[in-house]
């Protein structure tokens, strides 16, 4: 699975075990293996753009993903 690909599932996954199985920021690293630092700032990010769960159905991964890096290239690489 591409690096990016993954990124945007852990976006998906961080929120889920935020806002809905109310994990603390430790508790979601653990899980996700994901840095404190990392799983902060996105937290803080979804804060900003008022990001509620469940999120919306029609919010695919690639669209989440451009919400939380704007004017990043998310598309998939098939290189490696």
């Amino acid at each position: 699975m591409p690096a990016t690909r993954m990124a945007m599932r852990k976006i998906r996954e961080v929120l889920r075990l935020r806002l809905e199985a109310g994990l603390s920021i430790r508790q979601i690293s653990a899980s996700t293996k994901t840095s404190v630092g990392a799983i902060q700032k996105l937290l803080s990010r979804a804060d900003a753009l008022e990001i509620l769960w469940p999120l919306p159905d029609d919010l695919d991964d690639g669209r989440l993903a451009a919400m939380f890096y704007p004017g990043s290239d998310l598309t998939s690489s098939s290189r490696y």
